[in-house]
């Protein structure tokens, strides 16, 4: 690493945020200016589908595979299956949780349900079989979609998402990772026992500590900032 990369990533680290900064941000957003999280889902998600956009040029021959996870970063990875849906692109939900126990859960359940009424197909992943099954059927999309976890994973990733982030890294397919490659702690760029090896993450509001740190920097691919209309005197 040069002295010029590494003065450029020092400069970086300082405009970035730990976990506990951005859920900070979240919460005031959310409690101090009433800003519902389903919108911050919504912009989230309908910032990644436009990215993911810009990928390809021929959308109608386009697959697009999103993995989601059980949490908030599963939910945005149900807003982007729905706007990529209405751009014509072909996707497939992949979800690493029982449906049902996700259409409990506040925002993420209810984009859930409205990818169930618009017919997208959503299936899901409960074990390692399940996930060797999978990984032979993603063979055939040309994106994925990285919507596993979000930043506030710090324990080491557990079975059967370990097997899945390996053998989708395994793919060598283009990867865009939500807000943060799963697997990667949001503070210290640390590997949690596996991680997503992006292509781009697009990130909410402002960079994350751990993609300048540690292995971060390997993993994050091309970071892409993007607002999610969390007010601007929050992040000053």
């Amino acid at each position: 690493m040069t002295l010029k990369t590494l003065w450029l990533n020092s400069y970086k680290m300082n405009k970035s945020l730990t976990r506990e900064e951005m859920r900070k941000l979240d919460r005031k957003a959310i409690e101090e200016y009433e800003i519902p999280g389903i919108i911050l889902m919504e912009n989230a998600g309908r910032n990644v589908a436009e990215e993911i956009l810009q990928m390809t040029d021929n959308p109608q021959k386009t697959k697009v595979a999103i993995l989601c996870g059980k949490g908030n970063n599963g939910g945005d990875g149900f807003v982007i299956a729905r706007h990529l849906h209405n751009h014509s692109i072909s996707v497939g939900v992949f979800l690493v949780a029982r449906i049902i126990d996700i259409l409990r859960d506040g925002d993420a359940g209810t984009n859930l349900r409205i990818l169930l009424n618009m017919k997208i197909p959503v299936k899901e992943i409960l074990d390692i079989p399940g996930v060797n099954n999978i990984l032979k059927e993603l063979v055939g999309y040309n994106i994925l979609v990285d919507a596993l976890f979000g930043t506030g994973l710090s324990g080491d990733v557990r079975e059967p998402f370990k097997t899945l982030i390996d053998g989708v890294n395994n793919l060598n397919k283009p990867i865009v990772s939500v807000d943060i490659p799963s697997g990667i702690d949001c503070n210290s760029g640390k590997i949690l026992g596996a991680a997503i090896k992006a292509t781009k993450t697009v990130t909410f509001a402002a960079a994350k500590k751990g993609f300048y740190l540690g292995d971060g920097p390997s993993y994050t691919g091309d970071v892409i900032v993007t607002d999610i209309s969390i007010p601007r005197e929050l992040l000053l």
